[in-house]
């Protein structure tokens, strides 16, 4: 007979049933289990900071869609990585977090009570014991993927090495919510981690019913009323428009979406997270919200109807209550319950919910059967021709001669469009959070919604973009990543600057460098409170970056990004760092919005 295995070799080859990725960073809590992931196969990536490892599985499921592991020790290593689960949580990204915990036998001086702190974050906290690890697991599993949440996995310290208790010879029943769901299967892994809700994945889960391996057919729940509502208002529409999110690339909705958009002979526009998800760009008005073209907003807030899949409104999105005009009816497709968006003017709200393919399908058969026909508003909208007012951003970018500013830094406008025509076609792009959001956003093209995400903007929180290179670099081998951050973020995760360069075979990490927290300047300082306290001294990114083992370049004059173009023609391989030196003078469309909100019109 042979000896029993222990608690962390159990857990590891339970987790490798579901999760191919880890992201760490090793102490006393979980250096057993991080040597047992590799046993098991599960490919395991070391971070410098813990708040690293979750913002890189973050990042990782974000692109891939699939589960990742991250893994911190006990208290101040969990600790260390509360913000970073924050954004996940709020950003509804389904990950497992397992973690070092205090001894079984009772907490020690320098023990803190983790499960609290998890549940203050809205997280879920499954603490193991030597028996049932296997059932733990996929209960752990089946939580996150349903809710699209972090989960967090605690060790006992004192049970690291101790012997695991087989289970019984006879399966344990299944926990209701996976009941008939072989959650090792990948076909199945995949079905759970698509959605069309308005961040993040779960939708069909497939029955005990159905056939092995087939989904059961999307939810659609939605009465004869709601259609009904929903068919009579896009008939009678005279100016419609379809929006889309992330939500909606999540649920393979684009064919859908297309042929709704043709029947309706509508306008269509995305939110940041969902830009490419329309498989026609000829009549798309790009990004809504404060990175959107300012005449194509104006034109989705003469919309009469607007169709929004899978996008959760957000303040930005909603340009704060702006982006509907007065008497709009907005019908929403979404999987999850969703409330309203706040609007600065009288609109009639619809939701139809259910999954966003099945419930597309749906609206757009009943479009047929009432005999709809295109309302022949997009044909007849100027601006959309290739150089048309709709497609060229008033951007200011011809402001400043050279694209200096008189500050004698840089116009961030200027640069983003040169950096946006040399960039690798081939390429994946992760932001940080900052006042510069904006301008990727605005200037980098995307070619689908998943070579493009923003971590930090869901709990608005800064300095997690360097370590979600390792995250987008395993998630999308073969192809460039693309960083952009801060000073301030920068400075805040600068241990992850390492990672990013030791990860990824080709690396472009844009710094925008203003010598401040630019939001900040931007708000409080308009307000008139002392800047002080906002501004940063000028870092020499470029020379740490050369000292870690990249390509560092200070930019001063856009010529200066020439380095980018050479580096590309090179063959793209290793990373370039392009330190960024900015003016605080220009602000970004989104910043002066929320300027706006504040009473700073003149600002």
């Amino acid at each position: 007979m042979s000896a029993p295995a222990s608690l962390t070799r159990t857990l590891a080859a339970a987790l490798a049933r579901h999760a191919d990725r880890s992201f760490g960073l090793m102490g006393n809590g979980n250096a057993h289990l991080i040597e047992s992931l590799g046993d098991a196969g599960v490919a395991y990536t070391a971070v410098r900071h813990e708040a690293g490892t979750v913002a890189a599985a973050d990042a990782y499921t974000r692109v891939s869609g699939r589960l990742a592991i991250a893994t911190t020790t006990y208290g101040a290593g969990f600790t260390n990585a509360l913000t970073a689960l924050a954004e996940a949580a709020q950003a509804r990204t389904p990950m497992l977090v397992v973690v070092g915990d205090a001894p079984s036998a009772g907490p020690r001086p320098w023990d803190v009570d983790q499960e609290m702190l998890a549940a203050a974050l809205g997280i879920r906290t499954h603490l193991l014991s030597v028996t049932n690890i296997e059932r733990t697991v996929e209960r752990a599993v089946s939580y996150a993927l349903r809710a699209k949440r972090p989960v967090v996995i605690g060790i006992p310290y004192d049970l690291v090495t101790a012997d695991a208790v087989a289970p019984a010879t006879a399966a344990p029943a299944p926990a209701p919510a996976t009941s008939g769901i072989d959650l090792a299967d990948p076909a199945v892994l995949a079905a759970l981690m698509s959605s069309s809700a308005s961040q993040h994945p779960v939708a069909a889960i497939p029955t005990a019913a159905a056939a092995p391996g087939t989904p059961a057919a999307p939810r659609v729940g939605v009465s004869a009323h709601q259609l009904d509502s929903a068919v009579l208002a896009l008939v009678e529409a005279e100016r419609p428009v379809v929006i889309a999110g992330r939500g909606a690339h999540l649920a393979g909705a684009a064919a859908e979406l297309g042929a709704l958009a043709d029947a309706l002979g509508a306008l269509t526009a995305s939110t940041a997270l969902g830009r490419g998800v329309f498989p026609e760009e000829r009549y798309d008005l790009g990004v809504t919200g404060g990175f959107g073209q300012p005449l194509a907003m104006a034109t989705i807030e003469t919309a009469d109807v607007a169709v929004v899949v899978g996008a959760s409104l957000n303040q930005f999105t909603m340009r704060f209550g702006d982006l509907f005009g007065p008497g709009t009816t907005v019908i929403r497709i979404d999987e999850d319950q969703v409330a309203p968006p706040r609007s600065n003017h009288p609109i009639t709200h619809l939701l139809l919910q259910g999954d966003a393919r099945a419930v597309l399908a749906t609206l757009t058969d009943a479009l047929a059967e009432a005999g709809s026909r295109p309302s022949g508003w997009r044909e007849r909208v100027a601006g959309l021709e290739p150089g048309g007012a709709l497609r060229e951003r008033d951007s200011g970018i011809g402001e400043h001669a050279d694209g200096v500013c008189p500050d004698g830094r840089l116009d961030p406008r200027s640069v983003a469009a040169r950096i946006g025509e040399l960039l690798p076609e081939d390429r994946h792009v992760t932001t940080d959070g900052g006042h510069f959001i904006g301008w990727a956003n605005m200037y980098w093209p995307v070619a689908s919604p998943e070579r493009h995400i923003m971590v930090g903007t869901a709990y608005q929180t800064i300095g997690l973009g360097f370590p979600t290179v390792a995250g987008v670099a395993a998630a999308a081998p073969g192809t460039t990543t693309v960083l952009s951050t801060g000073d301030g973020g920068g400075l805040m995760a600068l241990a992850d600057l390492e990672t990013a360069i030791r990860t990824s075979p080709s690396c472009v990490i844009v710094l925008w460098n203003d010598a401040a927290y630019g939001a900040e300047v931007h708000l409080y300082g308009a307000m008139g409170l002392d800047q002080g306290p906002m501004l940063i001294p000028d870092v020499d990114f470029a020379g740490v970056a050369t000292a870690l083992g990249a390509r560092g370049v200070r930019v001063d004059r856009l010529a200066d990004l020439d380095a980018l173009a050479e580096w590309t023609a090179a063959g793209a391989s290793g990373t370039i760092l392009l330190d960024c030196r900015v003016s605080r003078s220009v602000v970004a469309e989104y910043q002066r919005e929320i300027q706006r909100v504040n009473g700073l019109d003149d600002a």
